[in-house]
């Protein structure tokens, strides 16, 4: 199994940044390359999502589920469809991190499990004459765009205002 982990600072109080993680199906709105989320269940344990992402000419629509949640500091997840994964989102409160005139600051970070053998070019209804390393060739450059963009996206939602956010990259995976 490989591991990526990433993390940023926010400075709300834990239960807050909790609340806004649930909302799972808002987080379409952050990724060009997600265009749909639809929630089957209220966020606890058991409850799916069907994400629907799209890039040049694929599409793919991964399922993940909720495993368990600890409020206001943690939501594990599985995905339960085609690739072998598994995470959680964390928040830990890191009062020391607020700069001065904010009262709160909360350590989010995202830990993400996966098994890169199980993904195969039969997950992705691909065009005759592209390979799977072709696609993972060219989708790795926009992985760290992207993932930065969503994060300094999330938090101004979160903060009311957009700032500069240090993205903290812990662990990357071996085989990407």
């Amino acid at each position: 199994m490989d591991n990526v982990e990433v993390s940023t600072v926010v400075y709300l109080p834990p239960a807050e940044v909790y609340e806004f993680l649930l909302d799972f199906p808002g987080y379409a709105k952050y990724s060009k390359y997600l265009e749909s989320v639809r929630q089957d269940g209220d966020g606890a344990p058991g409850t799916r999502y069907d994400l629907h992402l799209a890039w040049w000419k694929l599409s793919y629509t991964a399922r993940s589920e909720v495993t368990a949640v600890d409020p206001p500091e943690q939501i594990d997840w599985k995905l339960v469809k085609d690739i072998h994964a598994h995470g959680h989102w964390r928040v830990d409160p890191v009062p020391e991190a607020a700069p001065a005139g904010e009262d709160h600051a909360s350590r989010v970070t995202l830990s993400i499990r996966f098994d890169p053998d199980t993904a195969d070019s039969g997950t992705l209804d691909m065009p005759r004459l592209v390979s799977l390393d072709w696609v993972i060739g060219k989708v790795k450059p926009l992985v760290q765009d992207e993932a930065e963009r969503i994060v300094e996206r999330i938090v101004a939602d979160l903060e009311g205002e957009p700032r500069e956010v240090d993205l903290e990259i812990h662990t990357t995976p071996d085989s990407v």
